[in-house]
């Protein structure tokens, strides 16, 4: 599967994913994590992972990201980038609240030196996922 933006600007998705990385707070696992997401108006807002010494109260790149876009009034997104040393994917309650606003989003997922190694739809990672539509029926 192939986004829908032009690879030069797939590529600096993933340049702006790697560098929120690097923010990353992570004394404990040590696993750094940066993302990058896109709004349906072309607005990036990244994301880094922050722990926390009561595991629980941690919150990953992802969620930063969409917290940060939705606190900023952005509902519709169209990708986003997601960087690790090894290629982790979003968790699934990162899965589930980027689920809640775009069932389709495009998930692309990178290494820490930008190397892309697998893109799909969320709804592909997250099937029969639990959306605002499951509440009307």
């Amino acid at each position: 599967m192939t986004t829908t933006l032009p690879i030069l600007e797939v590529k600096q998705l993933v340049e702006t994913a790697v560098k929120a990385a690097q923010n990353a707070y992570i004394p404990y696992s040590h696993y750094r994590v940066g993302a990058a997401l896109r709004a349906s108006d072309g607005t990036i807002y990244t994301g880094c992972n922050v722990e926390n010494a009561s595991y629980p109260a941690s919150i990953c790149a992802e969620r930063t990201a969409l917290v940060k876009a939705v606190s900023e009034g952005h509902r519709q997104f169209e990708e986003i980038v997601v960087v690790t040393r090894n290629g982790g994917f979003p968790c699934g309650i990162c899965r589930q609240m980027l689920y809640e606003f775009s069932p389709h989003l495009r998930v692309i997922i990178a290494d820490l030196n930008g190397k892309i190694l697998y893109e799909d739809r969320l709804s592909n990672l997250l099937t029969h996922g639990f959306g605002p539509i499951e509440l009307s029926k």
